[in-house]
């Protein structure tokens, strides 16, 4: 079966992203800041609500909220990754794992 990924406007997601080769770099302060500052300049063009955010040695876990008008959350990862790297000069993470949580509990 292939895997396909939801995307709803104005969703809620939970997300999973480990780092490459399982490097334990996330306790790095300088990746830790290079992530934070990519983070807060993707918000700024791409706006979302970040509910959640855990960090681990080699992953993160977080839940984001999007606008009601949106549902791109692929392309804000994608920015993430590419301003992270530029910042730490290397490979942030490897793969994500994503699930839309639902609207109506």
């Amino acid at each position: 079966m292939k895997y396909r990924r939801f995307y709803r406007n104005g969703g809620t997601y939970f997300f999973t992203v480990v780092t490459n080769k399982r490097q334990k770099i996330l306790t790095d302060d300088a990746v830790r800041l290079a992530l934070r500052q990519a983070v807060m300049a993707v918000r700024e063009r791409y706006p979302f609500e970040i509910l959640a955010w855990v960090l681990m040695p080699d992953h993160l876990h977080t839940i984001w909220r999007l606008p009601d008008n949106d549902s791109a959350y692929s392309e804000r990862w994608r920015q993430i990754k590419r301003h992270s790297q530029y910042l730490i000069g290397g490979n942030l993470s490897k793969r994500r794992s994503d699930t839309c949580i639902r609207q109506n509990l």
